[in-house]
């Protein structure tokens, strides 16, 4: 809201001197609200303009006042709320391919980690000298850098340990993570609509794999059940203050590098299959995955960007159905059903509840 001086109108008298009547807010058809709001987007756009020079929208489209939404939805242009969306949703997608190939790699856990995260590391670098953003490190950099690592140690050694259908139900707990950990630290309390919508993504995932589901492979499941933590730290990381989700990437993987080095350099099986899934792995599945993720996570919710990924555990047994000819049972696609509707119907209902918040606004 601008505030600016109201002049007297009336004539000046003889002997006194003119003065400025105190500063008032403009009142427009009584939309402070409105006003306030898109003050404090406006100083967001900034802030985001500064410290995330690696965003490339012009800066009058980085946020939309309400004007603005609308021309672009006449265009058929996406907003830049939409476009986070999207981006997660690739990410997602890039990540579901990591099961098919970490399978087909005849290598230990940590060395196919460590060799995945070397190809990585040149392109999240390249991305960084692209869009010159700088390296940062701090403590809060650091935690989310040990999400990383962790959800990178984790689910490759969980892949290997156990099936890869019990990796990625018990690694969808997420969710639930991304919930507690809001509400304990952040004192974020969540919606109704949010805990549905993580109920039936939840429902949906133990469906899918129901049948596969198994009970030897307890190290495995447990190691799958940690990276659920590591992986609802990734998506708080923007939540961090002080955070920079790329920096904490970078330095994540160059830490999973480490720590799986002293096991690749054991490795004798370097056949080509071997050698194209690395790459694949470090280029699509690690390095490209994350960079839209962290581009996504500006304007997307922790929540919402996870319960969006849950469209990776759909894609991932398809993959295996497709590459490897396994089928998939009646139950698995009730699964998938109630995975993608949910998230779509929750990107849906919360988007029509923050329409009607504007007009009431």
């Amino acid at each position: 809201m601008k505030y600016i001086p109201e002049q007297r109108t009336e004539p000046r008298r003889p002997g006194r001197t003119s003065r400025l009547r105190r500063e008032r807010p403009i009142q427009r058809g009584g939309r402070r609200p409105r006003e306030a709001a898109f003050r404090e987007e406006a100083a967001n756009q900034r802030w985001y303009r500064v410290c995330t020079p690696s965003v490339h929208l012009d800066r009058g489209r980085f946020l939309m006042d309400r004007a603005g939404g609308e021309m672009a939805k006449r265009r058929g242009m996406l907003t830049v709320e939409q476009r986070g969306t999207l981006f997660v949703f690739l990410a997602a997608v890039l990540y579901s391919i990591g099961g098919l190939c970490i399978k087909v790699i005849p290598w230990h856990g940590m060395s196919i980690n460590s060799a995945r995260n070397m190809v990585s590391l040149l392109v999240i670098g390249g991305y960084l000298l692209l869009s010159r953003h700088g390296l940062r490190f701090n403590r809060w950099i650091a935690l989310g850098a040990v999400s990383v690592c962790g959800t990178n140690v984790l689910f490759s050694l969980a892949n290997k340990l156990t099936t890869a259908a019990n990796t990625i139900v018990l690694q969808f707990t997420a969710p639930i993570f991304v919930i507690l950990l809001a509400a304990v630290f952040w004192r974020k309390k969540p919606g109704r609509l949010d805990l549905t919508a993580c109920a039936l993504v939840l429902a949906g995932v133990v469906c899918f794999f129901v049948d596969s589901l198994e009970m030897g492979g307890m190290l495995g499941n447990l190691l799958a059940l940690l990276s659920g933590l590591s992986y609802a730290g990734v998506f708080l990381l923007n939540d961090l203050p002080d955070a920079d989700p790329i920096s904490s990437v970078f330095w994540g993987d160059l830490a999973s590098v480490i720590l799986g080095l002293p096991f690749l350099v054991q490795e004798t099986a370097f056949t080509p299959t071997a050698i194209t899934s690395v790459v694949i792995l470090g280029a699509f599945q690690v390095g490209l995955a994350y960079v839209l993720m962290c581009i996504g996570l500006r304007t997307t919710p922790a929540v919402t960007a996870s319960l969006i990924s849950g469209i990776e555990p759909v894609l991932n047994p398809i993959l295996v159905a497709v590459f490897y000819g396994e089928e998939v049972g009646a139950l698995a696609l009730v699964g998938a059903v109630i995975v993608v509707v949910s998230v779509v119907g929750y990107n849906v209902l919360r988007g029509r509840a923050a329409a009607g918040k504007g007009r009431i606004s």
